[in-house]
């Protein structure tokens, strides 16, 4: 029986036959088809402040595909990390950093690439700034893990390979109207950001565990 989900991808334009091979190299998992299950975020992510976006529609057919879950409990917050680290564009500045940056990809590192579809957290502006706090020792990991659900951003489901883009099946496409879904977006962003500095202050320095912690420890 075939396993089929429904998808969008926010752009600035109406995208009826994903390409492979076309897109940012420096997305969270690399080159790729990046989407979400849900039509309000995907309508937030195709706006920008210049034009309007459209949530394309798609039915993705999952039969015979190989997928990685980063969230579903067999791996760590550690091993997304790693994958971002693999393809964001970091800016690691200071020791700790940089020795944080060594100890998760000789410890973490998980051969993702060889999948099919990955599904995982996004880094938006704001999560993305989240990773970097960690990093750089200022937050705890269980702080981070908690980041990522501020904001309810949810999964992102990207397709990675060749196989996975001839699995989609274009439904239509929506307008995003962006005096509507840019503000929407800017908020999310905003309460994502001021949730977390609620969370960060009742962190403990003497009970939580940080990444200069986890070296130490091994």
């Amino acid at each position: 029986m075939a396993e089929k989900i429904i998808v969008y991808h926010g752009s600035s334009k109406i995208i009826e036959k994903p390409i492979w091979g076309m897109g940012n190299p420096n997305n969270d998992y690399g080159l790729g088809f990046y989407c979400t299950e849900n039509e309000e975020l995907a309508k937030e992510w195709a706006c920008s402040s210049e034009s309007d976006g459209y949530a394309n529609k798609y039915s993705l057919d999952l039969t015979g595909l190989s997928v990685l879950s980063l969230t579903n409990g067999e791996y760590n917050i550690l091993n997304w990390l790693f994958v971002l680290l693999e393809n964001r564009q970091f800016r690691i500045s200071g020791d700790i950093a940089t020795q944080a940056k060594e100890y998760i990809f000789d410890n973490f590192a998980i051969d993702y690439k060889k999948y099919d579809v990955i599904k995982g957290y996004r880094a938006d502006d704001a999560y993305f700034s989240f990773a970097n706090a960690f990093l750089n020792n200022t937050i705890s990991v269980s702080q981070l893990e908690k980041a990522m659900v501020l904001g309810k951003l949810g999964e992102q489901v990207v397709a990675i390979s060749q196989k996975a883009f001839n699995a989609f099946e274009f439904i239509e496409a929506t307008v995003a109207p962006n005096e509507m879904y840019l503000p929407k977006k800017m908020a999310r962003d905003s309460a994502a950001r001021d949730e977390f500095k609620k969370e960060k202050s009742r962190g403990s320095v003497l009970t939580e565990k940080y990444i200069l912690d986890i070296i130490r420890e091994g």
